[in-house]
């Protein structure tokens, strides 16, 4: 199980290896970095596919402090520059976004493109946070299970929690939220709950960036990614049929389409 050691924290990561640029994903809030098995699959051919864990996450080790995601970033930037893979194309989902936007304004030499993905430069609307923090709280105490059934409509959208064709999937992810130490992810949901907004960095991103929002994200819904669009220049904005929040996973083409014309775009060939 490969891991370094990052900032006081033992970070999880799989390195496909290979000749071609680095594409390091970031994945979302609840989930590791298995949400990006079929972007990796699809790329590791041609690219270097590095995904990691977030600190109390997945297979991460849990610490007492640094969920915040200032230290998250700071984590994500000493592990591309450990594994020597700067610069490369960044791919953030939610969370793995928020780290995304505050690496391409503050550490431009390590990317070569951004690709956003079901994710807001904003704090935590408001209206959602106390609902959240109910949910946190019943996790830390009385255990994952129990808020699993309300966690997977706000993860997932409509198309994929009906189609009987994907109920496996289903469980597959439902026990992956539930699985997780439940000391580490409620640490990092309050991390993310309390996070400040970094719309005053956007203006500082130059480097092509692809927006993508699922048109049945109901946790970040797609006027957030709007407002990324209008903020970022050179930025590419699409609204990915029939997903929610998870739209890795849900639809992964679309997602890998818009990875693709946002890597083409920074100079790199795809093909």
């Amino acid at each position: 199980m490969p891991s370094l050691n990052i900032n006081g924290a033992r970070i999880h990561y799989e390195d496909t290896g290979g000749d071609g640029d680095p594409v390091v994903f970031s994945h979302g809030l609840l989930f590791s970095g298995a949400m990006f098995e079929a972007q990796v699959a699809h790329f590791q051919d041609r690219f270097r596919c590095i995904t990691f864990d977030h600190r109390g996450q997945g297979q991460s080790g849990v610490t007492e402090a640094g969920y915040d995601i200032e230290t998250l970033t700071e984590d994500a930037a000493a592990l591309i520059a450990a594994l020597d893979a700067a610069p490369c194309h960044f791919v953030g989902l939610s969370m793995g976004g928020f780290v995304g936007m505050r690496l391409a304004a503050l550490r431009p030499d390590l990317l070569k493109s951004l690709t956003l993905l079901e994710t807001s430069a904003e704090p935590e609307d408001p209206q959602n946070a106390p609902k959240y923090r109910v949910l946190n709280i019943v996790a830390r105490w009385v255990g994952l299970w129990a808020v699993t059934g309300r966690v997977m409509p706000i993860m997932f959208g409509r198309t994929f929690l009906a189609d009987p064709d994907r109920a496996g999937e289903r469980r597959r992810w439902s026990a992956a939220i539930a699985g997780n130490d439940r000391i580490g992810i409620t640490r990092a949901v309050s991390g993310v709950i309390g996070r400040p907004g970094c719309v005053d960095l956007l203006g500082r991103i130059r480097l092509p960036v692809g927006i993508g929002v699922g048109d049945e994200d109901v946790a970040t819904v797609p006027e957030k990614s709007e407002r990324l669009h209008r903020d970022i220049d050179a930025s590419e904005l699409v609204l990915f049929s029939g997903a929610g929040h998870s739209a890795s996973i849900e639809t992964p083409d679309q997602v890998n389409e818009l990875i693709e014309r946002t890597i083409r775009r920074a100079g790199t060939p795809t093909g």
